[in-house]
């Protein structure tokens, strides 16, 4: 089986729940949601980007001492990521996944970041499984679609308001002003932005 690799590298996770923590990065190629202000565009299309079999990218990720592995894109749930999941649990790696739960969940990760777009709904039964739920902040409306999703989502799910970075310093004092509030959210930065790290 192989997988459209935009790129995979070895850093922090800046964000969410595992936020600090050293991962492996594996970013899928291709999404079809299409965020206006999407950071990595460039993965959009998958067709320009290079495809490699599992053996493969588990030998890239062995060459680090890492435990976490964090599956994003694009958007990954294009993809059928059952054997990917497996063998990276059979080589002893925890997996999470970064989602906007457009498609069916295939596979079987740890962790489920579940970060919903208005530019295409997500699905109930990814929302159901989420651990955590990370909306991105771009206006003031977007604390309205924040609630709609909180939902949608488990009674233990993690709930995160992450500002959107080209208007990081307005939407963070509103979210700081809207956890305060309704403390059940908790405020995400991008650490990795903050100390120039992928």
């Amino acid at each position: 089986m192989q997988l459209p690799i935009m790129e995979q590298f070895y850093t922090i996770q800046g964000e969410g729940f595992h936020q600090g923590r050293a991962a492996y990065f594996i970013r899928l190629a291709g999404c079809d949601v299409g965020c206006i202000w999407c950071d990595v565009k460039e993965s959009w299309n998958a067709e320009n980007h290079p495809k490699k079999n599992i053996a493969e990218i588990v030998d890239d990720i062995k060459k680090y001492p890492v435990k976490l592995v964090v599956v994003t894109g694009g958007e990954p749930l294009m993809y059928d990521l059952t054997v990917l999941i497996d063998t990276l649990h059979q080589n002893d790696y925890e997996v999470n996944i970064e989602t906007s739960g457009a498609h069916p969940l295939i596979g079987n990760p740890d962790w489920i970041c579940f970060s919903p777009k208005k530019f295409k709904a997500p699905l109930q039964s990814v929302a159901l499984v989420a651990n955590e739920l990370k909306v991105v902040v771009f206006n003031k409306h977007d604390l309205v679609w924040a609630e709609e999703n909180r939902k949608l989502v488990n009674a233990n799910c993690k709930l995160y308001l992450q500002p959107e970075w080209s208007k990081h310093d307005e939407m963070t004092t509103l979210i700081i002003d809207y956890v305060k509030a309704h403390p059940e959210w908790e405020l995400s930065l991008q650490l990795h932005k903050f100390i120039n790290v992928p």
